[in-house]
């Protein structure tokens, strides 16, 4: 009697998989950190920004990488997925804070203050994400169905620059208005705008050579490329 053959499915060849997920998790974190507000006094200026800053420019980085590499298409089912992930971490934080404590948990409201669902910061993550990050990628592939492999720098610039400028407006003023001055809001959204672009432009090197990488090691593309297309990376005006 032969022994029944096991069968698996098969898996892609490149990386896409690991540059989704590490997107999805530095989305989830961010939200996360942005529970609390940040001040920094910088000479006579007292800048503001929420906690979410530190790590949420990656994602815009992340996601230039998906449109880039991958096209609009597959950034978009990311996206799409990073959303419901939101989704299911709210719903989760929010049965958990509303379960009943075991008697000897003493955390209950360091825990509601961090991680409790309040439904217009889930409302203004959930908007300013999907309509920033739609953005950044549309922007990006239309420049590049314009220019091709050419002028990288602007559309990554470009598209954060848009994407960015919705994100920041929709998230602080869904989040914040009614419940902070508008002197405070303002602060908010012009100190997140100029870092989060700051940060973009900051790390363009990197983007670069991590778009390069990823094109190299994806199959897919590089079949698709003429070599000629791959071999250097342009110059970052």
């Amino acid at each position: 009697m032969s022994a029944a053959k096991a069968r698996f499915a098969s898996t892609p060849r490149g990386i896409s998989d690991i540059v989704a997920v590490c997107f999805v998790a530095f989305l989830l974190l961010s939200n996360i950190g942005a529970t609390k507000l940040i001040g920094v006094e910088v000479g006579p200026l007292s800048l503001v920004f929420d906690g979410g800053a530190i790590l949420f420019p990656l994602t815009y980085i992340l996601g230039d990488v998906l449109s880039e590499v991958y096209g609009f298409a597959y950034a978009r089912r990311t996206i799409i997925m990073g959303f419901a992930i939101q989704i299911l971490a709210s719903l989760t934080f929010w049965l958990v804070q509303i379960a009943p404590a075991a008697a000897d948990y003493t955390n209950q409201e360091a825990f509601e203050a961090v991680l409790g669902v309040v439904p217009r910061f889930v409302a203004a993550s959930i908007i300013g994400y999907l309509a920033g990050q739609m953005l950044n990628s549309y922007v990006l592939v239309k420049i590049k169905e314009s220019y091709g492999e050419k002028h990288l720098w602007a559309r990554l610039l470009g598209s954060t620059v848009v994407g960015e400028a919705a994100d920041t407006v929709l998230f602080c003023l869904i989040a914040w208005v009614g419940s902070a001055s508008s002197s405070t809001i303002l602060n908010l959204m012009i100190t997140g705008y100029i870092y989060k672009v700051a940060i973009e432009a900051l790390f363009l090197p990197i983007t670069y050579r991590v778009v390069k990488a990823v094109k190299r090691v994806e199959p897919g593309y590089a079949e698709a490329a003429p070599a000629f297309e791959l071999a250097e990376p342009d110059r970052v005006i």
